[in-house]
């Protein structure tokens, strides 16, 4: 691998988006006045995402591969039909949202509930409810430039009504309700009944593929190189691309390319990763649980996160993850490579592994160590 990457602890601290110190975003998005979409509330954490409010503020900018973000909603409240060019996959953390999808959002509906990860196909319209108070997703968007959004027609029209219209700069443009832009300004276009048409339609049993509810998930105690260690002991469950799995016959529930692989990793307390190191982004979101990070092997530095804390690990960090609560941590992992994430395990790792007969093989998998050659 390339020059290891030594954190130092403001870098660590820059890097730590804990949820108390979230700034919320009122006005992200051109529905935001539309009667039943006014208390919507976003928070950006990764990336400047689609938002149209050019003020939002954004903890960490440096380029991922992908963005970060998370949507707020009391009960009732509505997020418009729109689509976008780029993966959109939600993490639904807390309460029960129902999503629609389509042109005119009737080509299917689908419920979300906490634990459940589902990934919308790139160009078809979506939009989303929720239907309890305070439900709580967080959204990764693939790509750095994701290329904004469309809006339905229909939700332009009817966010014109209230003052607000959407530059062909993808920014808002505020005015009073009843007003239009000064003349010659650019405005984005809606798209045409042709352009409407052509569109994808996707069924319900099609987005059922796309949704993993936490039964679906396949747990594996043996995906690492260190499952067996002390230091280890983590489980591993694939969603999204293959991720940083070490064992051979773990497979995602979904291989389509979104820029980013989604695991989900479980640790009971006292377990999870040893310390190892890979040439991606990776970004860690805590569901439950209390984790410690500890970055670097000279001159360490840690960071404790609990429900609803991201950390962001710089490409070729040392990092080991310790579930430290009473209670088994429940970690998201989104990690910027649809394919394959390669480990470099800590030398003293790969002994203690040896010492159980384990290895990793030429193709990068778990294998009895008896049975390679040194």
């Amino acid at each position: 691998m390339s020059h290891v990457t030594t954190v130092t602890a403001a870098e660590l601290t820059n890097r730590t988006i804990l949820r108390k110190d979230l700034v919320a975003d009122k006005a992200a998005f051109l529905d935001t006045k539309i009667p039943g979409s006014e208390r919507k509330v976003n928070y950006p954490l990764i990336g400047s995402g689609v938002s149209e409010n050019p003020d939002q503020v954004v903890p960490v900018t440096e380029p991922h591969g992908f963005a970060l973000g998370g949507a707020v909603m009391p009960s009732g409240v509505i997020n418009n039909l729109h689509l976008h060019f780029t993966a959109e996959v939600f993490f639904c953390f807390a309460g029960e949202w129902q999503f629609r999808w389509g042109v005119n959002g009737t080509d299917g509906e689908a419920i979300v509930r906490a634990g459940d990860v589902i990934s919308i196909p790139t160009w078809i319209f979506r939009g989303f409810t929720s239907l309890t108070d305070d439900a709580w997703l967080y959204t990764a968007l693939g790509r750095d430039e994701s290329g904004g959004l469309i809006w339905a027609p229909s939700v332009m029209a009817e966010s014109a009504k209230h003052g607000n219209f959407l530059g062909s700069d993808n920014k808002i443009i505020e005015t009073e309700p009843g007003e239009f832009p000064p003349a010659g300004t650019a405005l984005a276009k809606p798209l045409s009944e042709a352009q409407l048409a052509a569109l994808q339609v996707v069924s319900v049993a099609e987005m059922r593929e796309r949704l993993t509810t936490p039964d679906d998930l396949a747990w594996y105690s043996d995906s690492f190189l260190d499952s067996g260690l002390p230091s280890g002991g983590a489980q591993l469950a694939l969603v999204i691309g293959y991720g940083i799995t070490e064992h051979r016959f773990q497979a995602p529930r979904l291989t389509s390319p979104h820029g980013f692989s989604v695991s989900w990793l479980r640790a009971a307390p006292g377990l999870g990763m040893s310390a190892h190191r890979i040439e991606d982004t990776q970004v860690l979101i805590v569901r439950s649980g209390s984790v410690r990070v500890t970055l670097n092997v000279d001159a360490p530095v840690s960071t404790v996160l609990g429900p609803y804390d991201t950390l962001s690990v710089p490409v070729g960090a040392w990092r080991t993850i310790e579930s430290i609560g009473i209670e088994d941590a429940d970690i998201i992992v989104i990690t910027g490579n649809e394919g394959r994430s390669y480990i470099e395990w800590a030398p003293g790792v790969i002994a203690d592994a040896r010492k159980l007969d384990v290895a990793i093989d030429p193709n990068g998998y778990l294998a009895p160590a008896s049975l390679l050659n040194d």
